[in-house]
């Protein structure tokens, strides 16, 4: 061990860089930071398969739904001839089961819209940080555009 000077610690120096200059030597390093994140960031495909045939199935059932609401409303009213209570009564089930069917056209706008982050690769990601989304809270809710932490920001107002 060599002694130190004045009480100073040892200056450690950096090994050098396996490249012709330091410039080149921090565009390898910051290119392969960039390809360690994209690596990080991506879901695996067996993952994101999964995502996708949730989405899928959950998008199949609204359709389904959404195409039985529709023949019943248009059902209603069709027996006869009605009174104005009856008429009236029908009138209402009819804004009601299409009232249903926006909240169905919401969902489906979602479900859309997550099957089009998988297809451009950005499922996964929170849309406002650019951080992965935990896989706990994509199972809960497949179709998240946002982080846990993002999403409570935005629900108090912050962002």
């Amino acid at each position: 061990m060599g002694k130190r000077k004045g009480g100073t610690k040892p200056s450690k120096k950096k090994a050098p860089l396996p490249t012709k200059g330091k410039k080149e030597g921090i565009k390898q390093i910051k290119k392969m930071k960039r390809e360690f994140e994209k690596e990080a960031n991506e879901m695996d495909k067996k993952t994101l398969s999964h995502f996708k045939k949730i989405l899928l199935r959950e998008r199949e059932q609204i359709v389904g739904e959404v195409k039985q609401t529709y023949a019943s409303s248009q059902e209603l009213g069709q027996d006869g001839i009605q009174d104005i209570g009856d008429e009236a009564a029908n009138i209402y089930n009819k804004q009601i089961l299409l009232s249903l069917n926006e909240n169905e056209r919401k969902r489906l706008q979602e479900l859309d819209e997550a099957l089009d982050r998988m297809a451009n690769g950005t499922y996964g990601i929170c849309e406002e940080c650019g951080c992965p989304i935990s896989l706990k809270r994509l199972e809960v809710r497949p179709v998240a555009k946002y982080c846990v932490a993002c999403l409570s920001k935005l629900e108090k107002g912050r962002l």
